[in-house]
């Protein structure tokens, strides 16, 4: 019995690596659709059209994000907004938007 709980446990944890690494994968599609929206314009068009191709979808689904379309219009909406992943990630840009929100919320009051 303990062999099957360990050998279970070990299974979930590599379940969870290898989702992690799909998510590395989409995020790096994210940072290169925003560099292709810096030098060309057409990032938001370049992140759907992979999100939709059949790659796309099966790494989205690995990643555990279900590739619909609202998915879709949420990653080029992301990418629009030009902020690097590593950027939007970080702890400093997090409290930078909570205060604008604070800020907008006093102004509007």
């Amino acid at each position: 019995m303990r062999d099957f709980v360990d050998g279970t446990a070990f299974n979930a944890e590599q379940g969870n690596r290898a989702r992690k690494l799909f998510a590395a994968v989409v995020l790096a599609a994210l940072d290169d659709a925003i560099a292709d929206d810096k030098k060309y314009g057409n990032g938001p068009e370049q992140i759907a059209r992979w999100a939709r191709s059949r790659d796309g979808r099966e790494v989205l689904s690995c990643a555990g994000i279900d590739p619909n379309e609202r998915v879709v219009e949420g990653l080029m909406e992301f990418v629009s907004k030009g902020v690097r992943t590593s950027v939007a990630l970080s702890r400093e840009e997090s409290e930078r938007r909570s205060a604008a929100l604070i800020a907008d919320a006093a102004e509007a009051a």
